[in-house]
């Protein structure tokens, strides 16, 4: 089972500032999803595909994985977004079966301010973020039991 270890107040402290900063983070994402007309999920999800890594193509599986969600809260997801003008569904050129998620120009402009509101953010007020999160992985200097 491995060897037990001991957590001392600051360990708390550090976890329960980390996740202040992660809440805080994503709050201000929630709202500036619902001020720009979409849901939180929807915001996600548009960024999910844009973002996607190399290699990757924006099928309803990927986008589920990269999200958390199961395939038919995704599928919902798309099924929305595609209603409001924000994205579409094309055939994949190398394999016609295969149906991957695009984006629209309106689904790109909406993501690309709320993008630009974001990087802001982060820049004005993420290193509070980065310094919780680095005194998480620090190493200890002391030994745990």
């Amino acid at each position: 089972m491995g060897e037990e270890k001991d957590l001392l107040p600051s360990d708390y402290r550090a976890l329960a500032e980390f996740r202040y900063q992660i809440r805080k983070f994503l709050r201000f994402s929630e709202e500036a999803a619902r001020a720009a007309g979409l849901e939180p999920q929807q915001h996600q999800l548009l960024l999910a595909v844009k973002g996607m890594p190399d290699g990757m193509r924006g099928r309803i599986s990927e986008i589920a994985e990269r999200l958390q969600l199961q395939h038919h809260s995704t599928v919902e997801l798309v099924d929305r977004l595609e209603k409001n003008g924000y994205a579409s569904r094309k055939r994949s050129e190398h394999d016609k079966r295969e149906v991957i998620i695009v984006l629209t120009s309106k689904g790109e402009r909406v993501l690309r301010e709320l993008a630009l509101h974001h990087h802001e953010m982060l820049q004005n007020n993420g290193s509070a973020l980065v310094v919780s999160l680095k005194k998480l992985m620090s190493p200890k200097d002391r030994a745990r039991k």
